[in-house]
């Protein structure tokens, strides 16, 4: 007889099927990155496809690495294509787009393991890279790994900045606690986080351990430059900007915390329409971003 645990993960792996088959029938990833890289895994016979955006500036050059959203589970490497780009043109930043292993089929700590594994690749490639300008960027869940590592995994220097843009930052909550500032149109349903929450983190394992749970990291190993981008109908929002002001209180540590509005939900940006007022926000955070990385 199957026990719990595994009946657990028997339903998250054809939960997760049928959310990816939608996702793969309502959005259309089409990435356009310069060059394809292939970083060594710590893992034997396996690499990590990463895009890379080539920017016109200095060599060695400055370099940010993204990581996109995903709740952990879903395949959203590319979904990013137009802030990489952009980061490229925009500002004197190379970008490395790196994706992560998903869950369920692979719990924590594999997509921090890859994270880090891309991080360590890049700071072992002085000639190609400024590595006294190295800086993070993750969307939702890559928001929740870019500060997980910057904080757990590397010494506090090891960063220029770090944009952090609606990340999860509280994994020990109850999902249905998470309440959004304001009304939107769209809030992720609480079943919905749930069985993230569960496919990432399916073992008795310790929720405010601080690569798990940003928050609960020391505010003085993170680096000393922080965007956090939030937005008023989203239920991450708040404790991202409760990591914001715990960063914020220490001296020397330059934190910029914005919170987007009106209507923008988690995640509004990869959606927006010309002429709109979430459109018009996205460009406020997304020059936000490029002002940080441009000082």
């Amino acid at each position: 007889m199957l026990d719990m645990s595994t009946l657990i993960y028997i339903y998250n792996k054809c939960f997760a099927f049928i959310l990816r088959a939608f996702m793969r029938l309502s959005r259309n990833l089409t990435a356009t990155p310069d060059e394809i890289r292939h970083i060594k895994s710590r893992d034997t016979g396996r690499t990590i496809k990463a895009h890379l955006y080539r920017s016109s500036g200095p060599s060695p050059s400055p370099v940010l690495m993204n990581f996109h959203g995903s709740g952990f589970v879903l395949p959203l490497h590319g979904d990013d294509d137009e802030f990489c780009r952009r980061v490229s043109r925009e500002t004197k930043y190379t970008v490395l787009d790196v994706p992560y292993r998903l869950a369920p089929e692979h719990p924590f700590p594999a997509a921090l393991n890859d994270v880090e594994d891309a991080i360590k690749y890049v700071l072992a490639s002085p000639e190609e890279f400024d590595l006294t300008h190295v800086s993070l960027s993750g969307f939702s869940a890559g928001g929740n790994l870019a500060l997980a590592a910057a904080s757990n995994l590397f010494p506090r220097d090891t960063f220029r900045s770090l944009l952090a843009i609606y990340p999860v930052t509280d994994l020990s909550r109850e999902s249905a606690s998470k309440i959004a500032p304001a009304r939107a149109d769209f809030h992720i349903p609480v079943p919905i986080m749930r069985f993230f929450n569960s496919s990432y983190l399916p073992s008795a394992l310790d929720r405010r351990d601080p690569r798990i749970s940003p928050l609960y990291a020391q505010a003085d190993q993170f680096p000393r430059r922080i965007l956090m981008i939030t937005a008023d109908g989203d239920s991450l929002a708040l404790e991202a900007e409760e990591l914001a002001q715990k960063i914020q209180k220490l001296e020397g540590w330059y934190v910029v915390s914005q919170r987007m509005e009106p209507n923008c939900s988690h995640a509004w940006d990869k959606t927006t329409r010309a002429g709109t007022p979430q459109y018009e926000a996205k460009e406020r955070a997304y020059q936000l971003a490029f002002d940080m990385l441009n000082e």
